[in-house]
């Protein structure tokens, strides 16, 4: 199995480059190859421009990013920093995002990443999208490190539910390493055992629930199917964190596979 791992973190010294390291040997141990594209080693560039496509683009004046980059992703003509990274996506099984949160999300220069390399044509197209995606046979999952504390994300919590933040770019259950700046050398160390044991599991691991793209009327505004809305009316919870049908949402749906 290949493994990529695109990781954000400014320095080597780092919990983040702790965690990535880890995740670089235990999953190495386990005979996968693993590639790690360092981000700010790498000086990648955030920002989704014209720059991206070599040669000319098709409307100049009204410049269209996602169809621009479809195109020259058709001929050939993106930029090698996105095609190199678009290579290791294409060969990788599985992809770990390693990060800390900024701001409820991750830090700029990996949304970049994501905005460029996950260009049109390449990872998604109008047809082929959600549960019937180009990579939908591909893993993922978040690694991350929090400047809050665990209960300051719950439902109750002043950051409120990490279930809702995490909507929906997911498809493992994440691994969260709650406030590491805040807590003892002793704590950190168990932090790191605990994700080398869930590695030796990983490749293994049931994806987290989402409603399949076929449960959804595209012709009436991707809404849910009556059939599929009547079969769940009685259900306690709803669907998914997304769409909860004005239920409580899923206990742990974002946070924890198979609940």
């Amino acid at each position: 199995m290949k493994v990529l791992i695109v990781y954000a973190h400014q320095s080597s010294g780092s919990f983040n480059a702790a965690v990535k390291d880890a995740a670089v040997e235990a999953l190495t141990a386990q005979d996968c190859t693993v590639e790690v594209s360092d981000l700010y080693t790498m000086k990648f560039k955030a920002t989704a421009t014209a720059e991206d496509i070599l040669g000319e683009v098709k409307n100049a004046e009204n410049f269209c990013y996602l169809e621009e980059t479809n195109l020259a992703w058709e001929e050939g003509r993106l930029s090698p920093d996105i095609t190199e990274e678009q290579r290791k996506v294409t060969e990788a099984d599985l992809i770990i995002f390693q990060f800390p949160m900024y701001w409820f999300t991750v830090p700029a220069i990996m949304k970049g990443w994501l905005d460029r390399v996950l260009t049109k044509g390449f990872a998604h197209t109008q047809e082929r999208r959600y549960s019937q995606g180009i990579f939908k046979d591909k893993r993922a999952m978040l690694s991350f490190t929090t400047g809050s504390c665990e209960s300051m994300f719950s439902a109750d919590g002043i950051n409120g539910d990490m279930n809702v933040t995490l909507w929906p770019l997911q498809v493992l259950a994440p691994h969260i390493f709650w406030a590491p700046a805040y807590v003892a050398d002793e704590a950190r160390s168990t932090m790191l055992e605990a994700w080398r044991t869930r590695l030796q599991g990983l490749l293994g691991e049931e994806p987290l629930s989402f409603t399949p793209l076929d449960c959804f009327d595209g012709e009436k505004g991707f809404q849910l199917k009556p059939e599929v809305y009547e079969k769940h009316a009685t259900q306690e919870f709803g669907l998914t964190v997304g769409t909860h049908l004005g239920k409580p949402l899923p206990p742990n749906n974002q946070m924890k596979a198979g609940v």
